[in-house]
């Protein structure tokens, strides 16, 4: 990776990947938004992703030396009230631009997007205002709560999404990765203005956000709307909160029945977690110690698929933030308990032997495949250098990490991971 000013007038600071031939243009503007942009001039489309680092687990947190406490679900209902101001509904801006808009709060960050072939400078004008435009009454916000209160019970009656949100509760005692990202019909209906512009003004800070755009855009024309709409903020500081958090599982099984034609299960270890992010090297080892392990071409994969526990929906998923760290298998299943009994099984043989050089060398060309393949994405670009800027981790330092992944490093980091007695199995089985 190499790291230069590039040329524009701006400014930017140039971030090359080598390996795979991308370009990144990094700014710190003056308002204090980090503006990071991937030209793709062979795109026909542009993609703009804004996040701040404010998502369901921010629940308590130290604003100008105020703890502060706020109900559960409010990340994401302050996500839906930013689409409204005094001038009118973001959406109905965006469809005479003729960008398809978006956004989405997750246990970390709340992001809007938007993406589009043509007027993309009224486009990025419109996210500017929509993420600085802060606008809550006493009956816009209880106007949304119906809204959000059938999204809520929509998402209880997803049999994808329980066996997950089922298994993290079982998992975790004291943090918040244990409550539903938006909250419950009770909770929700505590929220109020005042709520919502604390949550605002704490983490909306433009110091405290990412914006990311891929695609054919020119980043001397992104900067001069920028210089335009965006009002110079001060920096504030937030600390988030969070509750110490024990190593053992709260309990290791967890039942539910909901209309299935066939079981859903969900295996869950959960490791030791500190209340800060995983580095880049730990990510890739547990990315190519599960590809091994677990992935399509795996003696496990097969094991289960020929005793037809699984089927193609079988895959494995590695939750990490502040305080959490958990590595998920999960799929569809006639026969939950055996597959699980069969995985565990497996791990701890995988724990005698290591991982092989063999299937090192097969699970690094697959995961260094799947890299490549992502820069074909925008909106996995966009994701992605999301995601770093927010953890601390560089942009394009995961392709030559893996190339130098060794052996040792592997099955260092299987020590920490793949607990068979601390571990919990989600299961959501049919109505009988």
């Amino acid at each position: 990776m190499q790291t230069a000013n590039c040329g524009i007038e701006m400014n930017f600071t140039e971030i090359t990947n080598e390996r795979f031939g991308e370009k990144y243009y990094k700014l710190h503007h003056k308002s204090g938004l980090d503006i990071i942009i991937c030209p793709k001039k062979d795109f026909n489309s542009s993609y703009a992703l804004i996040g701040t680092h404010f998502g369901s687990i921010n629940s308590k947190f130290i604003h100008n030396g105020k703890k502060v406490t706020v109900p559960d679900g409010t990340a994401h209902y302050l996500e839906h009230k930013l689409f409204e101001s005094e001038e009118g509904d973001a959406f109905t801006l965006y469809a005479k631009t003729g960008a398809s808009a978006n956004a989405y709060t997750s246990f970390d960050v709340t992001c809007y997007l938007f993406s589009c072939t043509d007027k993309f400078d009224e486009s990025l004008e419109i996210l500017f205002d929509l993420i600085q435009s802060p606008y809550f009454t006493p009956e816009t916000v209880a106007k949304e709560q119906g809204i959000i209160g059938q999204e809520i019970k929509m998402y209880q009656d997803s049999p994808e999404w329980k066996v997950t949100m089922n298994l993290l509760q079982a998992l975790y005692h004291n943090h918040p990765i244990n409550i539903d990202i938006a909250g419950t019909v009770e909770t929700i209906a505590e929220i109020t203005p005042e709520i919502l512009y604390e949550c605002y003004n704490s983490y909306y800070n433009l110091n405290n956000m990412v914006l990311c755009i891929v695609g054919n855009v020119d980043p001397e024309r992104v900067i001069e709307i920028a210089d335009n709409k965006l009002k110079i903020n001060e920096p504030v500081h937030t600390e988030s909160i969070f509750p110490d958090e024990p190593y053992e599982v709260k309990q290791s099984y967890t039942e539910q029945k909901l209309p299935v034609a066939v079981p859903l299960f969900a295996l869950g270890f959960k490791e030791k977690a500190p209340k800060s992010f995983a580095g880049t090297k730990e990510l890739i080892c547990t990315s190519i110690i599960l590809k091994a392990f677990a992935g399509s071409g795996s003696s496990l994969y097969r094991r289960l698929l020929d005793e037809k526990l699984i089927n193609s929906s079988f895959g494995t998923e590695y939750m990490e933030g502040c305080g959490y760290r958990t590595v998920i298998f999960e799929g569809e299943s006639r026969d939950p308990e055996k597959a699980a009994e069969i995985i565990k099984e497996e791990v701890i043989k995988l724990h005698q032997s290591g991982v092989s050089e063999q299937d090192l060398e097969i699970a690094r060309r697959s995961v260094y495949g799947e890299i490549a393949y992502s820069f074909d994405s925008p909106s996995a670009i966009a994701s992605e250098v999301i995601n770093a800027e927010f953890t601390g981790r560089k942009i394009s330092e995961a392709s030559s990490i893996i190339a130098e992944i060794t052996l040792s490093d592997i099955n260092e980091r299987l020590k920490d991971q793949l607990d068979t007695g601390n571990c919990c199995l989600s299961v959501i089985k049919g109505i009988d």
